[in-house]
């Protein structure tokens, strides 16, 4: 599968930006999708995601109540809806697939358990 995210930009900090990620190749119920992010000097951490079945969603505690996970089935897209921007979220966010054999639950907030990612979509958010 190629995963593509789109939507990144600048923001003033209280704003708001959709993300959206678009699959090709497999539909998206086939991967637990996911995303991810990298600020300026730090390492890639966790966002968000979908379980396996898709029916559960998880956040990192720095996005819970702001960030809100979606999917499209049938457009192959997933989305970010992330709302109270923060200085503190300027990064690069990538969205991801696990195939099966899917990692088990507790590797869901691992990068290390996603097999496919998506050239990174820049958010800035301007204080």
């Amino acid at each position: 599968v190629q995963l593509q995210a789109s939507g990144g930009g600048l923001v003033q900090a209280g704003g708001s930006l959709r993300l959206s990620c678009a699959a090709s190749g497999r539909t998206l119920n086939s991967y637990r999708m996911g995303w991810f992010r990298q600020a300026p000097g730090k390492e890639r951490e966790f966002v968000a995601a979908f379980s396996k079945s898709g029916g559960n969603t998880y956040y990192a505690d720095s996005v819970q109540s702001r960030f809100s996970i979606s999917r499209d089935n049938a457009k192959s897209t997933m989305y970010l809806q992330m709302n109270s921007l923060k200085p503190e979220d300027t990064a690069v966010y990538y969205c991801a697939a696990d195939s099966p054999p899917f990692a088990i639950t507790s590797m869901i907030r691992s990068g290390s358990s996603y097999d496919y990612w998506g050239k990174g979509t820049l958010v800035t958010v301007s204080s």
